[in-house]
């Protein structure tokens, strides 16, 4: 059996602020790498036999210290990225509906099977990122793995690995900066073990407002 633990990378302004991120690459804050630390310390102990990232710099500094115990080189896989907001990138909702209310209604009204403006549907996220986790499950077929993505294409994962409905990624799964979901996978299929978990960061962290 392969047990999975994907991972939304640390805190970074975008994510404090609340703005959409997708393609965009800002570094984590100080906050953000003192929960990358976090999580190293607290997912050594694990066995893990591999690492996995998405290509942005916020998701591979997330990953370094775990990496850096274990002397595992993370496999970095652009599958795992963000969603693309596109025209949106770097705003708040309610600037992205200041700025280009139709094109932001529309998207609304369907968040993923449409996209924003020069951005990717929650389908096209799901599409990739199933394939990325196919080859964790091909290169290890058991053990434990650790995968460090995004909140969108995390929670987009998870629907896709339970067989939920992808235009419910928003409305039924929340998933704060550096928490662990948890997947126990076999020849049945994907089993959610754990959602959400935060529990290896101190209070202070975890109460944090924003995303």
């Amino acid at each position: 059996m392969l047990e999975l633990y994907l991972v939304r990378h640390g805190q970074t302004e975008a994510s404090r602020d609340g703005r959409f991120c997708g393609a965009l690459d800002p570094p984590l804050t100080d906050v953000g790498l003192r929960m990358a630390e976090l999580l190293g310390s607290a997912y050594a102990d694990k066995n893990l036999v591999g690492l996995y990232s998405s290509p942005s710099r916020r998701a591979r500094d997330t990953i370094a210290p775990l990496a850096a115990r274990l002397g595992i080189e993370p496999v970095v896989d652009v599958r795992l990225a963000e969603i693309s907001y596109g025209e949106f990138e770097g705003l708040t909702p309610v600037e992205a509906r200041a700025r280009a209310p139709e094109a932001f209604a529309y998207w609304q009204a369907d968040s993923a099977g449409r996209a924003p403006p020069g951005g990717e549907t929650a389908f096209q996220v799901a599409a990739r990122a199933a394939l990325a986790v196919e080859r964790v499950k091909r290169e290890h077929p058991d053990g434990r793995v650790l995968i460090v993505s995004h909140k969108a294409t995390t929670r987009i994962l998870i629907c896709a690995l339970l067989g939920l409905d992808v235009r419910l990624f928003r409305e039924r799964i929340a998933l704060p900066v550096a928490a662990v979901t948890r997947f126990a996978i076999g020849p049945r299929g994907a089993m959610l073990t754990r959602l959400g978990d935060d529990s290896h960061l101190p209070a202070e962290l975890r109460e944090l407002e924003g995303t």
